[in-house]
């Protein structure tokens, strides 16, 4: 157990800072949910009464009493924007989209997408948009073709000309050549 445990410690160092401080500030619920029994399970035992002497009701009260009412209760999500149960106003995420992208994109660099809260900027939410909406660039679908610039539209008629036109060159030098045209010009009048 210990040696896992300092497993855990060698990799959590080789990580961004970045990424520490926002596990730190955020810790991903699979460890909430490991350390919140243990603790409880410490606090409320038989042994834990006997030697504190604040009742556990008591500390729970104390403990509430302390905490901000404008605060995101422990479970809240910060890429999403929150709603105070008790002002009913809204939030902002406390990440921008910009800061999410580069959090989700250092975390999946490291391997640790799925300990990141839910985010729109996360690799299976962009998979599944994409399969739902498709690529959404007009005339890639089944029988269309994308409008493209004036030149990229008009050049396979250009180039169809062009070729018409080199077949047809040699009869166009023997006309020249039959009606004068290529010999001696004319010299304008001043």
């Amino acid at each position: 157990m210990a040696l896992a445990h300092e497993h855990h410690i060698r990799l959590a160092q080789k990580l961004p800072s970045r990424l520490l401080a926002f596990f730190a500030r955020y810790p991903p619920p699979a460890l909430l949910q490991s350390a919140t029994p243990s603790a409880a399970s410490d606090a409320f035992s038989p042994n834990a009464a006997s030697t504190s002497p604040i009742e556990p009701a008591t500390a729970t009260a104390t403990s509430t009493s302390h905490q901000s009412t404008t605060t995101p209760p422990p479970t809240h999500n910060p890429f999403l924007p929150w709603r105070n149960p008790t002002t009913s106003r809204w939030r902002p995420p406390i990440f921008s989209a910009r800061r999410q992208a580069e959090l989700v994109k250092l975390a999946s660099a490291h391997g640790l997408e799925s300990l990141l809260p839910p985010t729109t900027k996360g690799a299976a939410e962009r998979a599944s948009r994409r399969e739902e909406q498709g690529l959404r660039v007009k005339g890639t679908g089944a029988g269309q073709r994308v409008k493209g610039k004036e030149w990229e539209r008009t050049l396979k008629g250009r180039l169809e000309g062009r070729r018409k036109a080199m077949e047809g060159m040699p009869g166009m030098i023997e006309m020249w050549k039959q009606r004068g045209h290529g010999r001696g010009w004319k010299k304008w009048p001043k």
